[in-house]
């Protein structure tokens, strides 16, 4: 820890640095779930979206080029003569490479969205609950004090209940199914 993180952990709640914590040995046993195939074609895509991997694709293809035109005038062999037909052939053989690698890492990252998708749904509903039973809890310490008024709040009433999960996925469901329909 550097002495920026020192100051950044003074200034987070402690159950701040729990949640990052949780969140990090999350990630963490995903990572060591992956198969070594898996992490194989992680590092190889990592390394096939960068600016570097495209530079140096371009210089090759350019080389390659420019030493099958000037090779014959040199006395040296011609490797490929135009229309280039190997380059054409690893050019492809490279598409092919890079787009096996990333669709193998976005299937993976799609199922790891999911996850998070449903994780983050289970906390959205166990807040739910929390924020309606604290509601509930002031309404009846409101209805308590003999000092206070006693008035009716609808609103607050409404948002003491829980949430019923069922009828909320019902409702994504329906609305989900109505914009699949205005899209076809």
């Amino acid at each position: 820890m550097d002495a920026q993180d020192d100051d950044l952990a003074g200034k987070l709640p402690h159950s701040v640095h729990e949640n990052l914590g949780t969140i990090a040995e999350f990630h963490e046993r995903k990572k060591e779930q992956l198969s070594p195939a898996q992490a194989f074609f992680e590092r190889v895509s990592l390394v096939l979206g960068t600016p570097a991997y495209v530079a140096a694709n371009l210089v090759f293809a350019v080389c390659w080029i420019a030493w099958n035109l000037v090779a014959p005038n040199i006395g040296f062999t011609q490797i490929d003569e135009p229309p280039f037909f190997w380059l054409q052939g690893l050019i492809g053989l490279n598409a092919f490479i890079i787009s096996t690698a990333v669709l193998i890492r976005q299937n993976r990252m799609s199922k790891l969205a999911n996850h998070h998708a449903h994780v983050d749904l289970q906390v959205s509903l166990l807040a739910d609950e929390k924020t309606s039973k604290i509601i509930q809890m002031l309404e009846e310490l409101r209805r308590d004090m003999p000092g206070v008024r006693n008035k009716v709040d609808e609103e607050a009433d409404e948002l003491a209940q829980r949430t019923d999960t069922e009828a909320v996925i019902t409702a994504i469901e329906r609305e989900s199914d109505g914009i699949n329909c205005e899209r076809k």
